[in-house]
């Protein structure tokens, strides 16, 4: 009897170990993905700063005093709630006309070489000082000067700026702004990942990512951001509106250049936060990441993704998402 015992506990150790998943070849298909998505990809870190422009950005980013209609800030197209995005297809300024495209997040932004969809403002100091005549309201740049002072902002720009003979001035403006802008990253779980932490993405979210590479994501959205680097055209296979339903056709930076090269084509979104910043596209046409990622796939690689395929993408863009940065607050 005890003979029959241990040769039945020997058949069901053999099946087992037979029927067990090879560790150490999961253990190598993980190493293989984080090497391949390192060469990729990068990390972002966290860029804490208390200098006195960092701290003025930061004042003047959240205050509605400094614009046309004294109601208007910074942040009033781009709410904490929305990850630095607006929610809202287009955002009002301060004249209360609409904008022509969907505001996209400042989080990680000033890490771009170019800003907005069509990449037509160089930094975040051209941004914010453009803006003083476009969403801010104000009929002119120098029109700033005045009320920053009427509101007692005089000693932050000498601290700030101590080197310029006149402190309050546009263009100190924009560079507080941009200072302070530089300072809101947002680290995600997909950082640690990179960091060699493999427990920081699950299962499903390795899937994604691997999915996310042989798809041909990564051709475009690629970087420390997962984009935001190069300008394309959106409907490479197939019209993007066709897909997107989109009520208008954006011609994109032809807009501005007139050249035919740039019909339709736009800067590629950084993906970083992008299950928090909906709607998306220019036009905010689209409101569910799901949905987008299937658009994307059909029109810029000319690939149907299965329903299990897109939900493991997204939930790989899921693990792109960050903690609010700490001073992203009045």
């Amino acid at each position: 009897m005890l003979a029959e015992i241990k040769n039945i506990f020997s058949v069901a150790l053999v099946a087992a170990l037979i029927g067990a998943p090879d560790i150490s070849q999961a253990d190598d298909a993980d190493m293989d993905l984080k090497e391949q998505t390192k060469a990729l990809f990068g990390i972002i870190m966290p860029a804490l700063s208390d200098n006195p422009d960092v701290l003025l950005g930061q004042a003047l980013f959240w205050d509605a005093r400094v614009s046309g209609d004294g109601k208007t800030a910074c942040v009033s197209c781009h709410q904490a709630e929305d990850w630095g995005a607006d929610r809202r297809t287009f955002s009002p300024d301060a004249k209360g006309k609409l904008t022509s495209r969907n505001a996209q997040t400042v989080f990680n932004a000033m890490m771009q070489p170019t800003l907005r969809w069509t990449g037509d403002r160089t930094s975040g100091a051209h941004q914010a000082e453009k803006s003083l005549t476009g969403s801010m309201g104000f009929s002119s740049a120098d029109a700033v000067i005045p009320v920053l002072a009427s509101l007692g902002y005089e000693a932050a720009f000498k601290a700030a700026f101590p080197e310029a003979s006149v402190p309050i001035s546009p263009s100190n403006y924009a560079k507080a702004l941009q200072a302070y802008q530089a300072t809101l990253l947002t680290p995600a779980p997909f950082d640690h990942f990179l960091s060699g932490d493999d427990s920081s993405l699950t299962v499903q979210q390795k899937e994604g990512l691997a999915l996310f590479i042989k798809t041909g994501c990564a051709s475009c959205h690629s970087g420390p951001l997962l984009g935001g680097n190069s300008i394309q055209k959106f409907g490479v296979v197939k019209d993007y509106w066709s897909a997107t339903r989109s009520e208008k056709r954006d011609p994109g930076r032809f807009d501005a250049t007139q050249n035919e090269a740039d019909l339709y084509t736009f800067r590629v979104s950084m993906l970083r936060n992008i299950a928090k910043t909906a709607p998306y596209f220019h036009d905010g046409s689209v409101a569910e990441l799901e949905q987008a990622v299937r658009i994307m796939a059909e029109v810029q690689l000319g690939t149907i993704l299965s329903d299990s395929e897109v939900k493991s993408i997204v939930a790989f863009l899921e693990s792109l998402t960050g903690d609010l940065p700490v001073n992203y607050k009045p």
